[in-house]
C-alpha cells in the first residue's frame, strides 16, 4: 500500500481504500473535525447516522459532533437542528444549549438564544 500523510490515510479510508468500519469512520471523523475539515466532517458524519441501529451508545456525541462542525461551517440552520435532535435524547446536554444559544447569537437572535445560553451555564458551566 501507499505511504500516505495522516490526512491522506483519512481520505483514503474515506474513498474505501483502507478497512472502513464504523468504528474507522467515526474516529475518522472525529480526526477531520479535530483538523477543522468541518465539512467534510459533517458528510461523514451524516453517513453515519443514517445507521443509528448500529451506531449505538456513541449515537448522541455523533449528533453533537455534527451540530458543532455545522456551527463551525457557520451552517446556523442546520447546527440549531443537529443541536436540538441531541436534546431530545438528552435534555441536559449543556453543549447543545451553548450551541443552540450561540448559534441564535449569531443570527441577531439575542432574546431566543438568553434561555440556551443560561442553560448551558447552568448545567455545564459554559459561558458565552
Amino acid at each position: 500500500m501507499t505511504d500516505f500523510t495522516p490526512f491522506e490515510d483519512l481520505l483514503a479510508g474515506h474513498a474505501g481504500l483502507l478497512e472502513d468500519s464504523l468504528h474507522d469512520r467515526w474516529v475518522r471523523a472525529q480526526s477531520l473535525f479535530e483538523d477543522r475539515a468541518y465539512r467534510e466532517a459533517i458528510v461523514l458524519l451524516k453517513e453515519l447516522l443514517e445507521q443509528p441501529e448500529d451506531f449505538g451508545h456513541a449515537l448522541t456525541d455523533a449528533r453533537l459532533l455534527l451540530a458543532r462542525s455545522y456551527y463551525h461551517s457557520a451552517l446556523l440552520g442546520p447546527a440549531i437542528e443537529a443541536a436540538r435532535e441531541v436534546l431530545a435524547i438528552d435534555p441536559q446536554e449543556a453543549y447543545a444549549h451553548l450551541l443552540i444559544g450561540r448559534s441564535l447569537q449569531r443570527q441577531s437572535k439575542p432574546d431566543e438564544a438568553a434561555p440556551h445560553l443560561k442553560l448551558a451555564h447552568l448545567l455545564g458551566g459554559y459561558t458565552a
